[in-house]
């Protein structure tokens, strides 16, 4: 497990994919408490990555962290940006998706809804188209509320599937889902000033494929 921060109260770490965001067996916290040597230690999920999904997380490292931390995301002042990798190229530039998605617990899927109704939340993102080539286009995502496999779902009902992407589409691709967790700002939840964390995707398949933004 790769740390790229560690203070009394965080943790920002690198995700790899296939590995759970909660604390479990084999999930990113007890990975967290092997690399600090602390396998008793006190850490705690505040937000999640989809199983597939790799890139940086915070965790919290005692409940007053862990309760301010979920304040921010609650009230949407904690920023979460990905870099993902799509078959096609959105027609515009960039833009915002918005859309009705409901939850299939028993296939565990996300769809787009047609109409409000139980169970149905909305969900926004923009994007920035950074690069296209060969058939792929590279895209800055912001995200706006955070539903469960909202990027994954939002982009391949339009026809334009993540590379890799095994559950929203036919497509097969040689590679790990193309979704990256590339920045997280948010207030440090103790010291109060705002903090930054980026990092940039790992240099495989299909992220070679494209320039650097």
């Amino acid at each position: 497990m790769e740390l790229n921060y560690v203070d009394e109260d965080i943790v920002v770490c690198v995700k790899p994919p296939r590995v759970l965001s909660t604390d479990e067996p084999g999930g990113v916290p007890e990975l967290v408490r092997a690399a600090l040597g602390e396998p008793e230690g006190d850490v705690r999920t505040v937000h999640r990555l989809d199983r597939v999904v790799s890139g940086l997380m915070v965790l919290a490292r005692n409940a007053r962290a862990a309760s301010e931390l979920s304040r921010q995301i609650r009230e949407g002042e904690f920023e979460k940006i990905y870099l993902a990798v799509v078959h096609g190229c959105p027609e515009a530039p960039s833009g915002t998706l918005k859309d009705l998605l409901c939850r299939d617990k028993a296939r565990r899927m996300t769809m787009v809804a047609q109409a409000p109704g139980k169970g149905v939340q909305e969900a926004s993102l923009s994007y920035e188209v950074l690069s296209s080539a060969g058939g792929l286009s590279k895209l800055r995502i912001r995200l706006h509320t955070g539903r469960t496999h909202q990027i994954r779902v939002q982009f391949a009902s339009r026809g334009l599937p993540l590379v890799g992407e095994r559950k929203y589409a036919v497509l097969e691709g040689p590679c790990q889902i193309a979704l990256w967790s590339h920045a997280l700002s948010f207030t440090h939840p103790t010291k109060g000033t705002r903090v930054e964390f980026s990092m940039e995707p790992p240099k495989i398949y299909p992220w070679t494929e494209l320039p650097h933004p």
